[in-house]
């Protein structure tokens, strides 16, 4: 890969970014309509508060001074602030960045190592009654809500059935800093579990069908007719390029969980991170919080597949000569 293709990944990754920052300004600035700065102000405005606003976004300036206000505020001065509370935001989202983090991480390993291994098995045994179960089961995993998954595993394993040995350890919600591993990882099985049955389901019916379409591959029947063992071509062969789409679908799937998913994941679990603040920004209509969070998420989910199309191409060379 040589520094022209390096340099045309980084020119189309700084175009990606700057077309969703104007399309965040563009959402929250102008589609609305009538005056941003009585929006921005929140539920119980006044005139002096609304007139401060207008001043420090430049909402009375042309189009392009409000963007690069927006900009300012975002990520040079970046001393946006509720209006609602008067809170500072960016601080707000760096304490609440460990929890939302340690969740959707934990939870990204859970579903990749069980939905690759379920997929295998069931690709490997396709036809049998393990097929058959694993794929009822990925089916009612893929249909159940999330934040109803929660709320029964709440209630069964931290009331109901909490007097079992088998459950007794399990918190009934909260969040414990990682200096504490064990209560750390014991306030977030639940949910772990909760955020990775979705996924779980989804990647073992992905990496079945891959599994299946690439036995087929020229490379997969030449290593056969060479006379390989069998555990050699599924290692070698079969399942690296089988798992190939799971890297451009983990890139997409670990950023919308940071970025959204975990919205309603934080709520049910009293896990305070950036989804319950989110959830609060909405319920309270403050723009601020809302219009830090979904830029940093786009930049984030962005920055995570320009990560995976790199990685992409160096398990692949075809994708390299392409």
């Amino acid at each position: 890969m040589s520094w022209r293709f390096w340099l045309r990944k980084l020119g189309s990754l700084i175009a990606v970014l700057f077309a969703i920052s104007v399309l965040v300004f563009v959402i929250f600035n102008v589609i609305p309509g009538g005056d941003p700065a009585l929006r921005m102000a929140g539920r119980h405005p006044n005139p002096e508060n609304v007139a401060q606003i207008r001043k420090d976004w430049g909402f009375d300036k042309p189009l392009y001074v409000q963007y690069g206000e927006m900009m300012n505020h975002l990520f040079i001065s970046r001393d946006l602030i509720s209006y609602q509370d008067r809170t500072e935001v960016l601080p707000t989202i760096r304490r609440a960045i460990p929890k939302t983090l340690s969740l959707a991480l934990g939870a990204a390993v859970i579903w990749l190592f069980f939905g690759v291994l379920l997929g295998v098995i069931s690709g490997l045994r396709r036809g049998r009654w393990q097929d058959s179960g694993l794929t009822v089961l990925a089916m009612a995993g893929v249909s159940i809500p999330v934040f109803w998954l929660g709320a029964v595993m709440l209630y069964l394993l931290t009331y109901k059935w909490h007097s079992f040995p088998l459950f007794s350890w399990i918190p009934s919600g909260g969040y414990v800093p990682l200096s504490d591993p064990v209560g750390w990882a014991s306030h977030l099985f639940l949910p772990w579990i909760c955020l990775s049955t979705i996924s779980i389901g989804f990647y073992s019916r992905v990496v079945r069908s891959s599994l299946i379409t690439t036995e087929s591959a020229d490379s997969v029947r030449t290593a056969n007719a060479m006379g390989l063992s069998k555990r050699r071509v599924l290692w070698n062969h079969t399942l690296r390029l089988s798992l190939l789409p799971i890297v451009s679908l983990f890139a997409l799937d670990l950023g919308a969980a940071i970025g959204g998913t975990v919205i309603l994941v934080e709520p049910v679990f009293g896990i305070n991170g950036v989804g319950a603040y989110a959830q609060q920004a909405v319920a309270h209509l403050d723009l601020p919080p809302l219009m830090a969070l979904t830029m940093y998420g786009g930049f984030l989910i962005v920055v995570i597949n320009a990560f995976a199309d790199v990685l992409s191409m160096i398990l692949d060379p075809r994708i390299r000569r392409d």
